[in-house]
């Protein structure tokens, strides 16, 4: 499966439910505490951020483990 179609996938997992286990989302820490990550696949996740009582959702960036250091 293409990396495009994973992500594809996986946000429509997350749509249903964001915290679908398959997802593993978790909340960050440190300078990042206001963003939330979830798995694409073993390297990729993808950062978002939940806006407005948890009703919306905000999708920062995607990557490996990078990312976190990137912000």
């Amino acid at each position: 499966m293409s990396q495009k179609n994973k992500l594809k996938a996986r946000e429509s997992v997350f749509r249903k439910n964001c915290y679908d286990k398959k997802l593993k989302t978790h909340k960050l820490t440190g300078k990042l505490h206001h963003l939330w990550a979830f798995s694409v696949d073993y390297k990729t996740r993808i950062l978002f951020e939940f806006i407005g009582k948890k009703k919306e959702v905000i999708f920062h960036d995607f990557g490996g483990h990078e990312i976190y250091k990137e912000k």
